[in-house]
Protein backbone atom coordinates (compact mmCIF):
# COMPACT_ATOMS: atom_id res chain seq x y z
CA UNK A 1 0.00 0.00 0.00
CA UNK A 2 1.48 3.91 -1.52
CA UNK A 3 0.15 6.15 1.49
CA UNK A 4 1.10 9.85 0.58
CA UNK A 5 0.13 12.77 2.63
CA UNK A 6 -0.13 15.81 0.61
CA UNK A 7 0.02 18.57 3.09
CA UNK A 8 4.18 17.41 2.83
CA UNK A 9 4.14 17.88 -0.57
CA UNK A 10 5.67 21.17 -2.34
CA UNK A 11 5.01 23.57 -4.42
CA UNK A 12 6.68 24.96 -7.01
CA UNK A 13 6.52 27.44 -9.38
CA UNK A 14 5.94 26.20 -12.77
CA UNK A 15 5.81 29.23 -15.06
CA UNK A 16 4.80 32.95 -14.18
CA UNK A 17 1.32 33.25 -11.83
CA UNK A 18 1.12 29.39 -11.92
CA UNK A 19 2.15 27.06 -9.04
CA UNK A 20 1.66 23.52 -9.17
CA UNK A 21 2.07 20.61 -6.02
CA UNK A 22 2.47 16.93 -7.90
CA UNK A 23 0.10 15.00 -5.29
CA UNK A 24 0.72 11.29 -7.09
CA UNK A 25 3.07 10.11 -9.86
CA UNK A 26 5.94 7.89 -10.46
CA UNK A 27 7.52 9.78 -7.95
CA UNK A 28 5.16 8.31 -5.25
CA UNK A 29 4.67 4.94 -6.57
CA UNK A 30 1.95 4.98 -9.12
CA UNK A 31 2.68 3.42 -12.58
CA UNK A 32 -0.38 4.56 -14.76
CA UNK A 33 -1.66 8.08 -13.67
CA UNK A 34 -0.68 10.95 -12.47
CA UNK A 35 -2.25 13.88 -9.74
CA UNK A 36 -1.94 17.66 -9.57
CA UNK A 37 -3.07 20.58 -8.59
CA UNK A 38 -2.06 23.95 -9.62
CA UNK A 39 -2.82 27.89 -8.05
CA UNK A 40 -2.83 30.10 -11.27
CA UNK A 41 -3.40 33.97 -11.17
CA UNK A 42 -6.30 36.05 -12.73
CA UNK A 43 -5.25 36.04 -17.01
CA UNK A 44 -2.53 33.32 -16.31
CA UNK A 45 -2.88 29.14 -17.36
CA UNK A 46 -1.43 26.88 -19.09
CA UNK A 47 -0.40 27.36 -22.92
CA UNK A 48 -2.12 25.54 -25.79
CA UNK A 49 -0.28 21.78 -25.72
CA UNK A 50 -1.19 18.39 -25.98
CA UNK A 51 -0.66 14.96 -24.20
CA UNK A 52 -0.50 11.63 -25.33
CA UNK A 53 -2.64 10.42 -22.83
CA UNK A 54 -6.50 11.49 -21.64
CA UNK A 55 -6.61 14.56 -19.16
CA UNK A 56 -9.37 15.58 -16.81
CA UNK A 57 -9.28 18.80 -16.11
CA UNK A 58 -11.49 19.57 -12.39
CA UNK A 59 -11.92 23.07 -11.36
CA UNK A 60 -12.09 23.63 -7.64
CA UNK A 61 -12.28 26.62 -6.98
CA UNK A 62 -12.06 30.54 -9.74
CA UNK A 63 -13.16 30.23 -13.31
CA UNK A 64 -11.10 29.32 -16.10
CA UNK A 65 -11.44 29.56 -19.72
CA UNK A 66 -10.72 26.22 -21.63
CA UNK A 67 -10.08 25.64 -25.03
CA UNK A 68 -9.81 22.11 -26.30
CA UNK A 69 -9.33 21.07 -30.04
CA UNK A 70 -10.71 24.73 -31.29
CA UNK A 71 -13.81 24.86 -28.44
CA UNK A 72 -14.31 27.31 -26.02
CA UNK A 73 -15.61 26.91 -22.57
CA UNK A 74 -15.88 28.59 -19.17
CA UNK A 75 -16.14 26.27 -16.09
CA UNK A 76 -16.58 26.89 -12.51
CA UNK A 77 -15.98 25.78 -8.91
CA UNK A 78 -16.95 21.62 -8.83
CA UNK A 79 -16.86 21.43 -12.92
CA UNK A 80 -14.34 18.96 -15.20
CA UNK A 81 -13.78 18.63 -18.90
CA UNK A 82 -12.40 15.40 -19.63
CA UNK A 83 -9.39 15.91 -22.70
CA UNK A 84 -9.00 13.15 -25.42
CA UNK A 85 -5.64 12.09 -25.41
CA UNK A 86 -3.55 13.72 -28.98
CA UNK A 87 -6.26 16.79 -28.90
CA UNK A 88 -4.45 20.56 -28.07
CA UNK A 89 -5.52 22.51 -25.18
CA UNK A 90 -5.17 25.43 -23.42
CA UNK A 91 -6.56 27.28 -20.43
CA UNK A 92 -6.54 30.18 -18.13
CA UNK A 93 -8.14 31.88 -15.19
CA UNK A 94 -11.12 34.24 -16.72
CA UNK A 95 -11.60 35.23 -13.07
CA UNK A 96 -10.88 37.70 -10.52
CA UNK A 97 -9.43 35.42 -7.99
CA UNK A 98 -6.91 32.78 -7.73
CA UNK A 99 -7.92 30.11 -9.63
CA UNK A 100 -6.97 26.39 -8.28
CA UNK A 101 -7.66 23.49 -10.20
CA UNK A 102 -6.91 19.44 -10.51
CA UNK A 103 -5.73 17.68 -13.13
CA UNK A 104 -5.49 13.59 -13.64
CA UNK A 105 -3.69 12.65 -16.20
CA UNK A 106 -3.39 8.75 -17.66
CA UNK A 107 0.49 8.56 -17.26
CA UNK A 108 2.65 8.37 -14.42
CA UNK A 109 5.04 10.91 -15.84
CA UNK A 110 3.87 13.96 -16.93
CA UNK A 111 4.55 14.71 -20.58
CA UNK A 112 3.23 17.51 -22.78
CA UNK A 113 4.01 18.94 -26.54
CA UNK A 114 4.10 22.62 -26.15
CA UNK A 115 3.26 24.62 -29.47
CA UNK A 116 5.57 27.30 -29.03
CA UNK A 117 8.40 24.88 -27.67
CA UNK A 118 9.29 27.09 -24.04
CA UNK A 119 8.72 24.40 -21.51
CA UNK A 120 9.88 21.13 -20.29
CA UNK A 121 8.22 18.56 -21.57
CA UNK A 122 8.79 15.87 -19.53
CA UNK A 123 8.37 16.25 -15.43
CA UNK A 124 8.04 14.88 -12.51
CA UNK A 125 10.04 11.27 -13.68
CA UNK A 126 10.78 8.42 -11.35
CA UNK A 127 13.30 8.48 -8.70
CA UNK A 128 14.97 5.89 -10.71
CA UNK A 129 15.51 4.68 -13.96
CA UNK A 130 14.07 0.61 -13.25
CA UNK A 131 11.35 2.40 -10.90
CA UNK A 132 8.43 1.61 -13.62
CA UNK A 133 8.98 -1.51 -14.97
CA UNK A 134 6.79 -2.97 -18.36
CA UNK A 135 3.77 -5.00 -17.75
Amino acid sequence: MILITHENQAREEWRKGVTTRMLVSAQTGSVQTILFEQWCEPGCGAPRHLHAVEEILTIIQGEAEVWVAGEKATLTSGQSVVIPAGFPHQFHNSGTTTLHAQAILASCVFEAQYEDGSETGRRWLPKTDHAIRAS
